[in-house]
Parts: structure tokens; sequence; C-alpha cells
């Protein structure tokens, strides 16, 4: 099985650890703690605006109707615009306290035992907003009547629970407060990026801006659509539902603009004129808004219509569009794509759900879901921007690795130049009195004692040392073939084989050869024997017990490669780096002049040469040359 690459395996965590939000999530909407739930309460619906709490107290309870905790909140009658709810209270020890889930409308007075003891006077209207009633400590049990008004809906809903203030608090505070602190680490996070997207290139810029705005939206409608708020900014609903608006309407188009970039603009542009129309959509309600503001808010009907039930049918669609064109891309192996799914599917399927069972429910469900959604969605999208960053800086690294290679293939052609160029001026000059001097000494061997001839011979011999020497020189400085013709690959390779199977054999070792017939490429073949010479008696010498030497070679489309494999010593990577310099020599009384040869000689023939090795593992010289092609 593959591993992943650490990049790949780092958004993996990433991505789990944002999903592991959800339960957070969980823990903070289920945490019941031990507070008593109140079962039922009285409703009754209040058609004279002016009944006082005395008046309220002493109605029969007949007139009461009953409505069940978690149920949906009764319509009222027409011509009604307030009403009384009344809620048995049990025992509660210390400080006891009443939590309300939703609360609708924008007044609510609550009374025990007769006397005010709440009273919404100067604060924000309620569009299910929880609300918090603190009990002094004698109201520990009784009846709890709360006066409720509204101009458009109004009532409660959901769940009310009695205990101690304290802990009622807590659990109000973690359950919203949340939603605040969620929304500001997204604008933070997106004015930081946005920041950072001025020191990068142009082609990144894009991206990153539309990447912006999606997280700058998400905070924003995090903080305006919080029930918290109400705690903090008193009144000024109407402000908050314009820069919810404004940010609903970035979002849109922001996520399309992104998705595009990413992805391109999809078949047939379908993803592009998308988000054309979404763009021209935002536009419309923007100045929908601004004509309502200047009429004094006449067009709420139109404006909320457009806003409310069109841009989230608009919203559905798109997240749905959206859902199946990544998907798509991901099963074509798209790793950004995969990314995106899997942040976008989280997001999709809270956000799908939680608004059809908010148009389900009469626009009185409170979203709640969607927010944990967003954060593994906007997670991934930041691992999206982050893979192409880390693509670049790997572009950037690779193309320093090749300037690096390359200048150091320059500094060695200029080293090979200049030896070339002292070669061929010196060699010629030398070979003509080494040949004279040891002619001489023949002469005078012929002539001397027997001890005499002994010097003579070691005298003779290391001139042809030198003489050999020499014609390596020559040989490296003029690697060109003087005379080029097409010749067998594998006539030459057994000749070569043939010559060196004794010197294997005095190694302790052997010589295996695989070679295709009707190999052929262009060169000198005296040129392409000593190449090979060279390499296989490094092979030899390297050999240790039983010794072996595997010369292979075949032909790829038109390349002729040719493979000399041993079990000897091997190399380190060190010593593998400087093959074929000058001088550089692994063996005691070598003169790094073979292998040298042996790399012009290849690269005259428009070949190209690879050591691969392993210290203690043997190594392999591979060898590419162009095949003749017989037109």
């Amino acid at each position: 099985m593959k591993l992943p690459s650490t990049q790949t395996a780092a958004v993996i965590i990433m991505l789990l650890l944002a999903i592991a939000l959800i339960p957070v999530g969980i823990a903070m909407e289920w945490d019941k703690h031990e507070e008593v739930t109140i079962p039922a309460w009285g409703l009754k619906w209040d058609k004279a605006a002016g009944t006082t709490i005395e008046e309220a107290a002493v109605w029969p309870s007949g007139e009461w109707a009953m409505v069940e905790a978690g149920s949906t909140r009764p319509d009222s009658p027409a011509g009604t615009s307030a009403a009384w709810l009344r809620l048995a209270l049990p025992s509660t020890r210390g400080n006891p306290a009443v939590l309300i889930d939703k609360v609708y409308g924008d007044g609510l007075k609550a009374y025990m035992n007769n006397r005010l003891v709440y009273d919404s006077t100067g604060d924000p209207d309620y569009s299910g907003s929880k609300v918090l009633i603190p009990l002094s400590g004698q109201d520990t049990a009784g009846e709890l009547y709360l006066w409720n008004r509204g101009v458009n809906e109004f009532g409660i809903e959901g769940e009310v629970k009695v205990g101690s203030y304290n802990r009622l608090l807590s659990y109000y505070v973690k359950q919203d407060l949340a939603d605040l602190i969620l929304g500001a680490a997204m604008i933070f996070m997106g004015g930081a990026l946005l920041v950072c997207l001025f020191f990068m290139r142009p082609s990144m810029f894009s991206g990153g801006l539309y990447l912006v705005l999606v997280i700058l939206s998400f905070g924003v409608l995090l903080i305006t659509y919080s029930p918290y708020l109400n705690l903090i900014v008193s009144g000024r609903e109407r402000l908050r539902e314009i820069i919810f608006d404004l940010a609903l309407f970035t979002l849109l188009p922001s996520i399309l603009f992104y998705f595009e970039h990413v992805f391109g603009p999809g078949w047939r542009r379908l993803t592009a004129r998308i988000r054309i129309f979404l763009l021209l959509v935002s536009f419309l309600c923007l100045g929908l808004m601004l004509l309502n503001a200047a009429l004094s808010f006449r067009l709420d009907a139109l404006y909320s219509f457009l806003t409310v039930d069109v841009i989230g049918v608009l919203i559905i669609g798109v997240l749905m569009y959206l859902l199946f064109l990544s998907l798509a891309y991901t099963r074509k192996g798209n790793p950004d794509a995969t990314m995106f799914s899997i942040g976008f599917s989280v997001f999709a399927l809270l956000s799908v759900s939680e608004m059809v069972r908010y148009y389900l429910s009469g626009e009185r469900y409170h979203l709640y879901w969607w927010k944990w959604g967003m954060v593994v969605f906007v997670m991934s999208l930041i691992v999206i921007l982050g893979r192409r960053f880390a693509s670049n800086h790997n572009k950037v690294v690779e193309y320093s690795r090749e300037l690096e290679l390359f200048n150091n293939d320059l500094q060695r052609s200029d080293k090979m130049e200049i030896i070339s160029e002292l070669a061929a001026s010196v060699a010629h000059e030398v070979r003509n009195p080494l040949q004279v001097t040891r002619g001489f000494l023949q002469i005078l061997g012929e002539r001397s004692g027997s001890k005499e001839k002994d010097y003579l011979r070691m005298a003779m011999e290391e001139l042809d040392r030198a003489s050999v020497i020499i014609t390596d020189f020559l040989t490296f400085a003029k690697p060109g073939v003087d005379t080029v013709e097409v010749f067998g690959v594998s006539a030459e390779l057994k000749h070569v084989s043939g010559i060196l199977v004794p010197l294997a054999n005095l190694q302790g070792g052997s010589i295996e050869l695989r070679v295709q017939e009707s190999l052929q490429v262009t060169g000198s073949p005296a040129k392409f024997k000593q190449a090979f010479i060279n390499l296989i008696k490094n092979s030899i010498e390297s050999l240790q017990e039983e010794g072996r030497i595997v010369i292979t070679a075949w032909r790829t489309g038109d390349t002729v490669i040719i493979s000399v494999k041993d079990n000897g010593e091997g190399m380190k990577v060190s010593e593998l780096a400087r093959l074929g310099e000058p001088y550089y020599s692994n063996k005691t009384k070598g003169t790094g002049l073979g292998l040298m040869v042996t790399f012009r000689i290849i690269e005259a023939m428009g070949g190209a040469i690879e050591f691969q090795s392993r210290k203690g593992e043997g190594t392999e010289v591979i060898v590419k040359l162009p095949a003749f092609v017989n037109n």
C-alpha cells in the first residue's frame, strides 16, 4: 500500500480536526445539565392591550390553552397583538432563573407572585433569541406569568428551563457566544490573509482575494445572525439585517469565483455563467435594498421575498451544483477537488438540510449547524490555497536545484575544456621525446649486462605507462571519432568480453553477456571498445569472492541501452558524484583519466552515461546511445 506524502497527511489531519469540531457543537447543543424542563404552559391571547397582571392571574384555567414544549408556536388570531403565558415553576434551590429557548416579538415582561421581575423595555426586538430571566431567592415555586407582544409575530417556542441562575447563564453564554468567537476569528483570519496577499505574485492574488471574501462573508454572517449579539447591541436590528444581507450578497459570487479559479469555468462554461447570474442577482438585491431604504422601508415585503425566499432557493441549488461538480472532479483524481469535496460536503449537507427545515417550519427554525459546517469548509479552502502555495514553493526549489546542476555542469565543462586544450597542446610534444628516449634505452639494453638490463626494462615499462597516459590525454582531448560507421553492438561487446574474461577469472569472477542481436549504433568501433573496456575493467577490479558481471543490451524506441552491472564493493553517494572528474580515482594507482575518456567517447557518440551504486551492493553503469535506424 502506498503511504500518503507528508503534505497529504498534514491536510488529512487538519480536516479531521476540523470535522472534530462538530461533536463540540453537538455537546453545546445537547448539553442539558441538571435543570428542569417545563413540559407545557398555558396561553391566552390578549385582545385588550391594557390587561394587568392582577386581571390575568384570576382568569379561569379553562380559558388557558395548553402548549406543549417543543411544539410549533401557535398563530395569533386576527386583531391580536399580545399574549399571556402561564408557567408552573418547580421548587429550585439557590439563585433560581428561567431560560426560554426562543422568544419572538418586540416586548416581554415577567411576573412572579403578581410582581414584575423582568421587563425588556429598551431591548431590541426578539426574533428567536434566548431570554434569561433571573428570579429572587424567595421565588422558589409558583406560577410565572409572561406578557409578550409584537407587530408581525410574537410568542415563545422551544424549551423553557428552570434551575440555578449561574448554570443557566453558563449554558446560555456557551450556546451563542461561540457564534461571535467563530465570526471574529473568521474576520481576523480574512484580514490577516488579505495583508499577506499584497506580498504575493499577481497570479496568486486573485485566488487569495476570493478566499478572503468568502472568509470575511462567513465571519460577518456568523456575528450578525447570532442571538447573543442582542446582549451587546441594543436596537440596531435594521442595521444588523442590512449587514447580514450585504455579507450574503458577497458570499455567493465569491464562492463561485473561487471555485472557478481553482477548477476552471466548467462544462460549457456553466460555472462561469452561474457566477455571472449570481453576481447580477446580488446587484439587483443591493439596488432593491437601497431603494427600500430610500422609501422608508415600504418595500419590505418584496425585499424579504427576494432576499429570503429567492436567495434561499438559489443557495440550495448552488450548493447542490457545486457538491455534484466537486465530486465529479474528485473521481478524476484531482487532489484539490478531494479537499474541496470533503469540506464542502459537510457544509452543503448541513446547510441544505437546515434550510429545508427552515422553510418547512414556516421560517421559524433557527439555523444552528451550518456554522460548524462552514468552519470545515473554510479550512478546506485554506488547505487548497496552501497546497498551491506549497506547489509554487516546490517549483522554486526545483528550479534552484536545476540551476545548481546547470552551474555544476558549466563548471565541469569549463574544467574539461581547459584540460582538453592542455592535453592537445602537450601530449604530442611529450610523446615524441618519450619514443626517442625509449628507443635509445632499448639499444642500450641490448649492449648491457643482465643487471643493467633489469633497470633499463623497468625504465622502458614506466615510459610505456607514460605513453598510455598520454594516449588517454589525446583521446580525452579529441573524443570525436575519426571514421564514423555503423557497427553491431553485439559483436563488439562479445569481443570486449572475450578479451576481459581471463582477467575476470583471475579475480575469481565471471562475465555474463545478455545482448539482443541486430543492435546497431553509429560511431567508431575502436573508441566504443575502448570505452567499455574501461568500464568493465573497473567492474572487474571491484569484484570480491564469487564476483559476477552481467552485461545486458537492448533497444527501447530509438535508443540502445547497455548495462554493465557487478556485485562488487560499490560506492558511496559522495564518490558517485565525483566520477568523471579529472584525476579522481578510487584505485590506488589510478589516474582518473580512464572514466574521463569514457565519458568523452560516449558524449561524442551522442549518448549518455549513468552510474547507480550502493556501498557493499555493487554498481550498475547504464549507457544510452542513439540507435541506427535503417530507412
